[in-house]
C-alpha cells in the first residue's frame, strides 16, 4: 500500500519546530509523536531559526515589486538601440540581411 503525501500547514510546522528547539524530547520521540520523519523536523527547525529575526523586523525576505513603467521604458530603449545597431552593422556589411 502506497502512502499518500501529506501537506502540513504552517501552524503545525511551527509547533513541531518549536518542540524541536525546546529539546525536551529526542528527535526520534518527536518524530513518533508528530508522525513525521526526523529529517523533516530538522528542516523545519532550521527554517524557523533562519527566519526568526524577521519576526522582530529583521531582514525583509520579500523583494519589492519593480516599477513596471521604468522596466517598460528600459525595454523600449534597448529595442531602439538594438534596431540602430542592427541597421549600422547591416550597412557596414558586418551583418547579413537574413539571420
Amino acid at each position: 500500500m502506497k502512502k499518500t503525501r501529506r501537506n502540513h500547514g504552517a501552524p503545525f510546522k511551527a509547533q513541531v519546530a518549536l518542540a524541536a528547539i525546546k529539546s525536551d524530547k529526542t528527535l526520534a520521540e518527536l518524530a513518533e509523536h508528530f508522525r513525521v520523519h526526523p529529517t523533516q523536523i530538522t528542516e523545519w527547525k532550521q527554517q524557523l531559526l533562519a527566519r526568526a529575526a524577521d519576526v522582530f523586523g529583521g531582514s525583509n525576505p520579500t523583494a519589492e515589486m519593480p516599477d513596471l513603467k521604468t522596466l517598460h521604458a528600459k525595454i523600449g530603449q534597448l529595442a531602439l538601440e538594438n534596431d540602430f545597431l542592427e541597421g549600422a552593422l547591416t550597412k557596414a556589411g558586418l551583418l547579413s540581411a537574413r539571420r
